[in-house]
């Protein structure tokens, strides 16, 4: 395992983080609306983005190098409470539970939630000791176009449905004792990269916000009526 920072904050102070993980192949603009909505909903100090060098449930086929993913990533999250990291290639983790595990050993008095889209809720059952996952940290989910529906009807939404809280709850939900989640529906954002690699197109950095400039208008002017000039009379 490779040594990784320890704890920037150090071990007294408790900071909530809610953790975005996927490839990024590439990043797009519906990994910043599920962050920023976490952000402010959830009421979280930071979102770490940990991007990962392979999913298991995806092909290795039509894969970024990882170096290119986490690059654009970094560029792409422009946030100043959004971390792009490469804490699994660190930890030398390959899935989620085992990911968890390892931050809270490095990280015991942060207090994690993870996040991801109805996509992913549809779809958890697969994942390695998904049960566990639910047993280890509070999970936020977001909605997504098209999810939502299939997503709560599914196994893991019907198997927690008593852990499930109300929208009321989703402040405090980085200090509930898991197994606690909450679902969140919120304005979609249907960027996908799928269809981004499938265009060929590349999300552009996000610019800065820049403030508007409030100029005073200037006050149109009448036009003038020309004036016949007289010959002034000669000084003598």
């Amino acid at each position: 395992m490779t040594r990784i920072p320890p704890n920037p904050w150090g071990d007294r102070r408790r900071v909530t983080v809610g953790l975005l993980g996927g490839s990024f192949n590439p990043a797009h603009e519906g990994h910043r609306h599920v962050s920023i909505e976490a952000l402010k909903r959830l009421k979280l100090d930071e979102v770490w983005w940990l991007v990962a060098e392979q999913n298991p449930l995806k092909p290795v086929k039509g894969m970024a190098p990882f170096a290119l993913r986490f690059k654009a990533a970094a560029a792409f999250a422009n946030h100043p409470r959004i971390r792009v990291l490469d804490l699994e290639n660190r930890l030398g983790t390959h899935y989620t539970i085992d990911t968890l595990e390892a931050l809270g050993a490095v990280f015991p008095h942060t207090r994690f939630v993870w996040l991801m889209g109805a996509d992913n809720l549809a779809q958890i059952r697969h994942w390695e000791h998904w049960r566990e996952i639910y047993a280890r940290v509070p999970i936020a989910v977001l909605a997504r176009p098209g999810y939502c529906r299939a997503a709560l009807a599914e196994l893991a939404a019907r198997r927690f449905a008593s852990s499930r809280l109300d929208k009321a709850g989703a402040r405090g939900l980085a200090r509930m004792k898991p197994p606690a989640w909450v679902f969140l529906w919120a304005k979609y954002d249907s960027s996908s990269a799928t269809e981004l690699r499938g265009a060929g197109k590349k999300p552009a950095p996000k610019p800065p916000k820049k403030k508007r400039q409030e100029t005073a208008k200037k006050p149109t002017k009448s036009p003038r009526k020309k004036s016949v000039k007289k010959n002034p009379k000669k000084k003598r």
